[in-house]
């Protein structure tokens, strides 16, 4: 029984460890950007050593795609619960949008997802974390939108992989200042062409 407890007390310590890593590494990310931020400077912000970062994550780099993963899990959970009322197919993808547009919001999101995510782990690793996650629920929103027609999967994943760099180019352009309800009404252009094709 002791020993049990033993176990769950350390995983939760390791869990905690792993966490205060994770966001002292999101804030310098997210106000320095990656270059500019040193693993000496994430392991003094999170108040923990360098070994301590090193058993939870082999280098800076599987540090940040950890980060990404966290943002990128965020935006599809803000999506997924912004999409879970007895809507259309059209409606949800409709709202998705917005819910996508504001998940984007958040301070640092651009920075990570779409500006250093990329160039720090490349495109194709981006590309698969976004599929795990937004594109995950954008295309099973095409699906649904589109049904009853059959759909090839590989178009259905090209044309979910379009509508989402359409989704990241509208982010960009609203954090620069452009009004959200423009792209989301653009946005919905977009999706009644595709799924009235």
């Amino acid at each position: 029984m002791q020993l049990k407890s033993s176990r769950r007390s350390n995983r939760d310590r390791s869990d905690t460890t792993r966490a205060a890593i994770l966001d002292a590494a999101h804030g310098l990310f997210v106000a320095r950007g990656y270059a500019e931020t040193s693993t000496p400077d994430i392991v003094a912000a999170a108040g923990m050593t360098r070994g301590a970062l090193y058993h939870h994550f082999e280098d800076k780099k599987a540090l940040f795609r950890a980060v990404a993963e966290r943002e990128a899990g965020a935006v599809a959970a803000r999506i997924e619960e912004a999409t879970l009322d007895s809507l259309t197919p059209r409606e949800a993808l409709i709202t998705g949008a917005r819910a996508y547009f504001d998940a984007m919001a958040e301070p640092g999101r651009i920075r990570i997802l779409l500006l250093d995510g990329p160039a720090v782990l490349g495109t194709q690793t981006m590309a698969a974390i976004d599929a795990a996650n937004a594109q995950r629920t954008l295309e099973d929103g095409l699906a649904e939108a589109m049904a009853p027609k059959v759909y090839d999967q590989a178009a259905l994943a090209a044309t979910a992989t379009l509508l989402s760099a359409a989704f990241d180019r509208a982010a960009l352009e609203i954090a620069e200042g452009a009004a959200t309800d423009l792209y989301v009404e653009a946005i919905g252009h977009l999706i009644d062409r595709l799924i009235s094709a």
